[in-house]
């Protein structure tokens, strides 16, 4: 008996996939564990194997290699030779099952790039306008299409030289109809050089499942979540000193991203609000602390969890963010890599960032967007002298917390960076 398997759902925010590569080939026989496909979701490209039960030869690929399928159609049909499958297949027209191979799938449309031919730069010279062909009744000779070319132009057709038969006026005239070498200056009048045409272009690029996810959902946050924001100044200069000290005996190397992230996950155990999430008819309060990482990468935004950080140290968390930080910009990360986060830190300091704001990842309440360190003058004891100040914005779901307390939030992160050593007790 025929067996359909669908394009499986691989992750929670996952409604389509694309099959990156086939391991199987029509007429290959196919047993439980067997690796079928590899299927890049929104998030990472995932190996897919046989389930128990899914055995047989492969008589049919619904989703050739590049192309996407939404979740649940058909994406193979295995079975016995000769058998009929047609129904399975929702009607569509697919290879003989005896074929020893699977038809070959349509590539991925590739970027296309548009250009137009710039016309060549022309220099000042003035020439007297060539005489116009003209029809019997004493009209100008020239195409439709030209007259109405010329008409959103602004071009008198009477100073236009045409290159159609018989001296017609055609497209191409108009296109190629350079004033300042048709018209004569007035007595007296002064020359204006032309203008050097430019190239105009564009490329037109596929949007990945990725991106598609991330305009869906950061769409959805932006226009349902009424955010607010938070934005504090951060004294570092004890931070810079404790991450030099930490990183001397070069068996760990501590980032300013790790305090940060230590930093908050110690703040949201004191401020559990903002450790929250909406849920429409109730506010979920968190009292575990798994917070997000934003990673970029080539295809946009990956968002790893780093489990119970207010319980790591200094050194765990430096390891885990490298580790997931790694297997993000890999594509190895597994859905439970990414599933989980009560709240959200991006970092745009190492761009030199100095401030920005980030938008909610749902389910969080809140999202912490981090600038890079500046040296400035600040004020110390009465004296004016160089400080290193690092700027940070709160964004806020205003339905399940308020300004008071994301201001307290921040107050704290102040606390534990200003003074580090609070955060190793």
């Amino acid at each position: 008996m025929a067996i359909v398997i669908n394009m499986p759902r691989l992750s929670d925010t996952m409604t389509e996939g694309v099959v990156a590569k086939w391991h199987k080939q029509i007429g290959d026989s196919v047993n439980e564990g067997d690796l079928l496909a590899e299927i890049e979701t929104d998030k990472a490209t995932m190996e897919f194997e046989a389930f128990p039960g899914q055995e047989g030869k492969l008589l049919y690929i619904g989703t050739g290699e590049g192309e996407t399928a939404p979740v649940d159609t058909v994406l193979a049909i295995l079975g016995e030779d000769g058998e009929d499958i047609e129904a399975l297949k929702g009607g569509e027209v697919a290879a003989p099952a005896e074929e020893p191979a699977a038809p070959t799938a349509p590539a991925p449309a590739p970027a296309v790039v548009v250009e137009e031919t710039p016309v060549a730069p022309v220099a000042a010279p003035v020439a007297t306008p060539a005489p116009v062909a003209t029809e019997t009744d004493g009209s100008i000779k020239a195409s439709p299409l030209a007259r109405k070319l010329a008409a959103e132009k602004g071009v008198d057709l009477s100073m236009v030289k045409g290159s159609g038969d018989h001296g017609r006026i055609v497209k191409r005239d108009i296109d190629s109809f350079n004033p300042a070498i048709h018209t004569s200056p007035q007595p007296g009048a002064s020359v204006v050089p032309a203008v050097p045409a430019g190239v105009e272009s564009f490329t037109d690029t596929p949007v990945s499942q990725m991106r598609k996810v991330i305009a869906s959902r950061l769409s959805e946050s932006k226009n349902n979540a009424p955010h607010f924001y938070v934005t504090m100044d951060i004294d570092m200069d004890n931070a810079i000193a404790a991450r030099k000290a930490m990183n001397a005996s070069g068996e760990v190397k501590i980032s300013f991203n790790d305090l940060v992230v230590k930093a908050c996950a110690l703040a949201l155990k004191k401020h559990p609000v903002i450790n929250s999430s909406w849920m429409g008819d109730f506010i979920r309060t968190n009292q575990h602390v798994h917070i997000g990482v934003a990673v970029a990468i080539e295809d946009g935004l990956l968002v790893p969890v780093l489990r119970h950080a207010d319980q790591m140290p200094l050194s765990t968390i430096s390891a885990n963010v490298k580790d997931l930080a790694g297997r993000a910009k890999d594509k190895k990360l597994q859905p439970s890599d990414w599933e989980g986060n009560t709240f959200t830190i991006s970092n745009l300091g190492m761009f030199g960032v100095e401030q920005f704001t980030a938008i909610v990842n749902p389910p969080d309440a809140g999202i912490l967007a981090v600038g890079g360190i500046k040296q400035v003058p600040v004020v110390k004891d009465g004296q004016v002298v160089p400080g290193n100040v690092m700027k940070v914005t709160l964004s806020l779901d205003h339905r399940a917390a308020d300004g008071a307390g994301g201001a307290a939030f921040l107050q704290s992160v102040k606390g534990f960076l200003e003074n580090p050593v609070t955060m190793l007790v």
